[in-house]
């Protein structure tokens, strides 16, 4: 049943969709390819769609060896910053790629990208990032300080500066080398500090939201399941990551607070061994497509085998329910016997699971689908970013 939107949720609505259309959301990815890879159970006769978002789990995917990854995105500046990687991996020696996309800075990147990485992107991506090479260029700044999340990166780090004690307590915390001692931390210096009114009101703002890639339907989703809104769901998720997940090698959150990867705390294809890997040969079975899913699936007969598709059905449900039931007979139609699908949602039952209908026969989705939802669970919890209450895997039904 399709939602009738109050004149709040229009607005909210209008504003997200003028930010998205106009910027790249994500610099970096927000899903752990690691509890992706545990459910997906990849092998070298898989064909996977995967939503593009900032390519680094595209990349992580292909470090297995899958027949092919066709990275399907809407937004072409998601799809333009998975070019550039794309290209870097093919034409840069490791250090100046580490350099570029772990530092988020290379003092000679206009030199790099003019000589060896611009003639190979496509149209778009080429006009894209002729605006925009100074992202990497600045030795004040980071690449992972831009788009709309980088945004929201910065303002905190601003935030941190203008309060040093926390700041600190922060650092400290980041750099801890075992878990009781990063508990302790966060429990005596970080917490009576951090979760101030002022940080709660700017954390429940739709537009921090929108800049995060999160559009209101979201939001109201949280909010309908937790009894201090998006500000107490968000608490729960990072004092869950804090106190119970190591650390030192959580990438996500740490890159935002460095503005940079490290070494060892990077994700998979900024590794020396894997970027070699990908260069001579996995990076070529990964072809990006701008368009909708269900755009990409009418256009092609490949079978697909597994499906990432990220969190995104959930503003569909609200907002384009019968699109929803056309994306989803199209993943039914081109899945393989044997697909696998793995996809995120801000609740921990998607109600859109049983109320779409498909084909004329009027199936139910959750007829189509076997889920398996203690595997989830269990791998829900080693989830290192941990913003997302709801984690599926569901195998098509023969």
């Amino acid at each position: 049943m399709k939602t009738a939107p109050t004149l709040a949720d229009r607005i909210d609505q209008r504003v997200f969709d003028a930010i998205y259309s106009r910027a790249l959301v994500y610099n970096t990815c927000w899903e752990d390819p690691a509890v992706d890879r545990l459910a997906l159970e990849l092998t070298p006769d898989d064909t996977l769609l995967v939503i593009t978002s900032a390519g680094c789990n595209v990349l992580d995917y292909a470090l297995t060896g899958p027949r092919r990854i066709h990275a399907v995105d809407a937004n072409p500046r998601q799809n333009a910053l998975l070019e550039l990687k794309l290209a870097g991996i093919r034409r840069l020696d490791f250090d100046d790629f580490f350099a570029v996309f772990g530092h988020g800075y290379h003092s000679a990147f206009r030199d790099l990208y003019h000589d060896a990485l611009r003639q190979t992107l496509s149209p778009f991506a080429r006009a894209f990032w002729d605006r925009r090479a100074a992202w990497f260029g600045n030795p004040d700044g980071s690449f992972y300080f831009h788009g709309l999340s980088g945004i929201v990166a910065r303002l905190f780090n601003t935030y941190l500066r203008a309060r040093p004690r926390l700041a600190e307590s922060v650092r400290a915390l980041f750099a801890s080398a075992d878990l009781d001692h990063q508990r302790e931390i966060y429990d005596t210096r970080v917490q009576p500090l951090f979760w101030t009114p002022a940080l709660n009101w700017t954390l429940s703002r739709q537009l921090t939201m929108s800049l995060l890639g999160v559009p209101h339907p979201q939001r109201k989703e949280v909010q309908a399941q937790h009894a201090q809104g998006v500000a107490g769901f968000i608490r729960e998720a990072l004092e869950y990551v804090l106190r119970q997940l190591p650390i030192a090698d959580n990438y996500f959150w740490s890159v935002y607070l460095r503005g940079r990867y490290t070494p060892t705390c990077c994700p998979e294809y900024l590794k020396r061994d894997n970027f070699a890997a990908l260069k001579t040969g996995l990076v070529e079975r990964i072809v990006p497509h701008t368009c909708t899913v269900t755009e990409f699936l009418h256009a092609s007969d490949e079978p697909i085998s597994k499906y990432v598709l990220l969190d995104h059905m959930d503003w569909m449900s609200s907002y384009h329910p019968e699109a929803l039931a056309e994306e989803w007979q199209a993943i039914l139609d081109r899945a393989s016997a044997d697909a696998r699908i793995i996809f995120r949602s801000a609740h921990v039952a998607p109600r859109y699971l049983e109320r779409l209908e498909l084909g004329p026969e009027r199936t139910r989705l959750s007829e189509r689908l076997r889920f398996h939802p203690e595997r989830a669970a269990a791998l829900n919890r080693l989830d290192r970013v941990h913003t997302y209450a709801g984690f599926h895997i569901a195998d098509v039904r023969a």
